[in-house]
């Protein structure tokens, strides 16, 4: 098994399931792809891939209105409707919430939770706001992070996906997001998205170690390998996109296979 010991096998076993989620980022009602958050290709209807993931046994789907911060405005409503006739596990959405009335929105038309990230850079009281209206368990902090150069194990947050310097700490920043109210991180590498070569796994271990609620660890998951790697050092849950909308694997391969590796998860 790839050099995984018995005991790494026992451990896996007792840890709290690790969830799999299709991360489906979306631009003008299109699934996309692209690498870095950028060079974006188009793909389809993003709903016939959340429908074929629930089939096939995903844990959570999250959609990413990859531009709304940018044009200032959201689009994922008829998307949120149309998902949740038919797929039937948690949904997160995140894209151009500004505010407690948007996420209120999002709610109605069937989304879980929401993940915020420029709108909290820009006004961290949203944050509490909306985990005091709907509970921290709905509000996901969003955190885009690059390795910033010539620092080994520091890292920026950035907002309008990935495009725009925070000047704030990832680590840090998730650690302040927490006390003012988020439930969850939603943790993209930025240096390792659509490469499928591999995560930061530094950066999952900084921020994992520094919170105490889940962390989604998403951006490079190139396989099996990546997700026990990552939950290794304590992410809760992995965001998976390439490798799948590719059809490189499908999401009951890739679970047994993230089994064999000695991480306890949903098959």
């Amino acid at each position: 098994m790839n050099g995984v010991s018995e005991e790494m096998l026992i451990a896996g076993s007792m840890r709290p399931k690790v969830r799999l989620i299709a991360r489906l980022d979306v631009k003008n009602n299109y699934l996309v792809k692209g690498i870095h958050l950028e060079g974006l290709r188009k793909m389809g209807d993003p709903n016939e891939f959340a429908t074929a993931y629930y089939s096939q046994g995903i844990d959570e789907v999250l959609y990413m209105d990859i531009v709304a911060s940018l044009y200032n405005r959201n689009s994922l409503g008829e998307i949120i409707r149309r998902v949740t006739e038919n797929v039937f596990v948690p949904i997160a959405v995140g894209g151009g919430l500004r505010g407690v009335e948007d996420v209120r929105a999002a709610l109605k038309l069937g989304a879980d939770k929401v993940a915020i990230n420029t709108a909290a850079i820009k006004n961290e009281r949203i944050i509490s706001e909306v985990a005091g209206a709907f509970g921290s368990q709905c509000m996901v902090m969003s955190i885009d992070a690059k390795r910033m150069p010539g620092e080994k194990n520091r890292w920026e947050a950035y907002y309008d996906n990935g495009r725009e310097h925070s000047g704030k700490d990832a680590v840090e920043w998730a650690c302040r997001g927490v006390e003012l109210g988020a439930g969850e991180i939603l943790l993209t590498s930025v240096d390792c998205e659509g490469l499928e070569r591999g995560m930061d796994f530094d950066l999952i271990s900084a921020v994992c170690g520094a919170v105490s609620v889940p962390v989604i660890a998403s951006g490079g998951c190139g396989g099996a390998e990546d997700i026990a790697l990552s939950a290794r050092v304590g992410a809760s849950a992995v965001a998976v996109a390439s490798i799948l909308h590719y059809k490189k694997t499908g999401v009951r391969p890739l679970k047994e296979r993230t089994a064999e590796e000695g991480v306890n998860i949903r098959l």
